[in-house]
C-alpha cells in the first residue's frame, strides 16, 4: 500500500496511515484478533448434479466446479445453512438447477443478506426464467427455513454469463425490504440495492470520511454514486446530531438504489435535508459545473474502475472546500488522485480499512483540500 502511494505521498509531505483492522478503535490502530463471521452478505450458485439432485457451495478456484460448503467461518452465522437448505427444497420440490453449459435447468443462484445490527435476512432467488414448478411452495419453504427471513425476492436471470442478478426483481414474500442500522441511521435495503458486505468495517470506513468532511452549518454536500444513500445519510445525521445544519445532494444511476435512498432519508427523519437523484454521476457532475452550482463538499465512493476524467475534471471546477474519496480498489484511486491534485487539491491523509479480512483486498479513504 505504501508503495503504491509512494510518489503522491512524497509530493505531498504525508505518510499513509496504519491500515485499520477489525476490532480496533480509530485511535488504536494495533494488532487485532482473526475475525470470523464478519460477512453479512453470502451467495452461492446452483448446479445439476446426479439423478436431479441440486449442488451449491463455492466455485473452485479457476474454475466452475462447485464445492460443497457446510460452512464458512467468515461468513455470518446461519448464511451458509439457508443457502443449503435451499438446494434441499429445491431438489425435493425437483426444481432443476441451472446447467451453465447447456443453458438449461431454473435454479441459477441465490444471495443472503443478515443484517449486523438488527436480526433480519433477505433472501434472493435467481432463476433462468420467471415461471416455476411448485413456486409458491418454493417461496414458502425458503422463507421458512429461518425466523429471521423477513423478505424473499425472486429475481429473473436468462441471460449467459457470470453477473449474478438479472434486471426483473419481484417480492414473493414478506417485506418489500430489510432493515439494517449503521453509525446513527436506521436503512431500508432491497434485494439490488447495494450495501457493503462487512457492515463493522463499513461504520470505521464511514466515520473516517465524515471526520475528513469537516462539515460545517449550511454546506451543501454532494455524495456521488451514492447507492442507498448510506455515506451521505450518516453525515448528515452526523451533521444533525451536533446541531450543523447542511444540505446532501445524492447522485447514483441505479433506480432501486435511489428509491432505497429516498426511503432511508424519510427514515432517517431528513427529507427537507436530503435530495436524492437517479443519473450518471459524470452527467450530473457535469451539468452541475456548467451550471456553477454551489459545492462545499464532495463524497465519492466510485466502482472498482473508479470515476472517469470527466468527472474529476467537473469536480475540481466546482471547487468544493473538501473532498473525500472511498475506494475498493486503490490502483484507480491512486490513478484519480493524481488528477485531483493537479486540479488544485492537496492530499491531507490516506487511511487504508481491512473490508475483508484473510485476504489482500483494501479500501481506502482519502481526504483532500482545495489549495
Amino acid at each position: 500500500m505504501e508503495e503504491l502511494f509512494a510518489e503522491l505521498c512524497e509530493r505531498e509531505g504525508i505518510a499513509v496511515d496504519p491500515i485499520r483492522g477489525m476490532g480496533v478503535t480509530l485511535g488504536d490502530p494495533g494488532k487485532y484478533p482473526a475475525p470470523r463471521g464478519f460477512r453479512h452478505k453470502a451467495a452461492t450458485p446452483f448446479a445439476p448434479g446426479k439423478e436431479g439432485a441440486v449442488r451449491c457451495g463455492f466455485f473452485e478456484r479457476g474454475t466452475h466446479k462447485i464445492v460443497a460448503v457446510p460452512e464458512c467461518p467468515v461468513e455470518a452465522p446461519g448464511a451458509r445453512q439457508i443457502l443449503n437448505g435451499i438446494a434441499r427444497e429445491a431438489e425435493r420440490l425437483r426444481i432443476a438447477a441451472f446447467n451453465e453449459d447447456k443453458h438449461l435447468g431454473l435454479l441459477r443462484y441465490a444471495v443472503v443478506r443478515c443484517g449486523w445490527r438488527t436480526d433480519q435476512v433477505m433472501v434472493t432467488l435467481v432463476t433462468a426464467q420467471r415461471d416455476l414448478p411448485h413456486a409458491q411452495e418454493f417461496f414458502e419453504a425458503v422463507a421458512a427455513l429461518d425466523s429471521h427471513i423477513v423478505t424473499v425476492a425472486h429475481n429473473i436471470n436468462g441471460r449467459p454469463g457470470n453477473a449474478i442478478l438479472g434486471e426483473e426483481t419481484r417480492i414473493v414474500y414478506g417485506a418489500e425490504c430489510m432493515r439494517d442500522q449503521l453509525l446513527s441511521c436506521e436503512f431500508d435495503i432491497s434485494p439490488t440495492a447495494f450495501y457493503q458486505t462487512n457492515p463493522q468495517q463499513t461504520e470505521l470506513l464511514y466515520q473516517l470520511a465524515i471526520d475528513g468532511m469537516d462539515l460545517q452549518q449550511g454546506d451543501i454536500l454532494m455524495d456521488a454514486y451514492c447507492g442507498s444513500g448510506t455515506i451521505g445519510l450518516c453525515a448528515a445525521k452526523d451533521a444533525q446530531d451536533r446541531g450543523i445544519g447542511i444540505m446532501l445532494l445524492g447522485v447514483e444511476r441505479n433506480p432501486a438504489g435511489i428509491a432505497d435512498a429516498r426511503r432511508n432519508a424519510e427514515l432517517n427523519g431528513l427529507t427537507r435535508s436530503a435530495w436524492f437523484m437517479a443519473d450518471d454521476a459524470t452527467d450530473y457532475i457535469l451539468d452541475a459545473a456548467d451550471n456553477n452550482e454551489r459545492v462545499d463538499v464532495l463524497s465519492i465512493d466510485p466502482p472498482r474502475a473508479g470515476s472517469t476524467p470527466e468527472f474529476l475534471e467537473a469536480a475540481c471546477a466546482l471547487k468544493p472546500r473538501r473532498i473525500t474519496y472511498i475506494s475498493c480498489n486503490p490502483v484507480t484511486q491512486e490513478r484519480d488522485l493524481h488528477q485531483l491534485l493537479d486540479g488544485g487539491y492537496r492530499l491531507l491523509k490516506i487511511t487504508p480499512v481491512d473490508m475483508f479480512p484473510h485476504t489482500d483486498h483494501t479500501e481506502t479513504v482519502a481526504v483532500l483540500e482545495r489549495r
